[in-house]
């Protein structure tokens, strides 16, 4: 699914990090993503929730469609948008975790703060491509 050929073939940014190390923290970030949503429900799903269960979903269809939209279909403006979003859900769902659970807000926050880094290697992709 990861066309690694034309990610090698347009300019990428100075601080794009080589691709073994999207193979070793999306992994580790993945777990967090699973253990945040854990502590949040142990105590169980109240009504109260449903709102920070649903930013949880959202940021999850998001960071999935990510990838083939990147490098599936070569979208990298479309791409952008999806991060974009995706780091305010992200933003908003480590909030309202952490309102109810310490624990499960915080363990979004690398995720976030990777987000970020990816939004800004996205932006200057599209920068340096200058594609329509």
């Amino acid at each position: 699914m990861v066309d690694l050929n034309w990610l090698y073939s347009i300019n990428r940014p100075a601080l794009m990090p080589p691709s073994y190390v999207f193979g070793i923290v999306w992994p580790i970030l993945y777990i967090m993503i699973i253990l945040s949503l854990v502590f949040f429900v142990r105590n169980g799903i109240k009504k109260t929730d449903i709102l920070a269960i649903s930013f949880f979903v959202l940021q999850l269809a998001l960071n999935l469609s990510w990838t083939p939209v990147f490098f599936g279909l070569h979208q990298i403006k479309i791409a952008l948008l999806i991060i974009l979003a995706l780091v305010v859900c992200v933003a908003i769902t480590s909030i309202l975790f952490y309102q109810k659970s310490k624990t499960a807000g915080l363990l979004l926050v690398p995720y976030f703060l990777w987000l970020l880094f990816a939004m800004y290697l996205n932006f200057e992709i599209v920068r340096l491509n200058s594609f329509n």
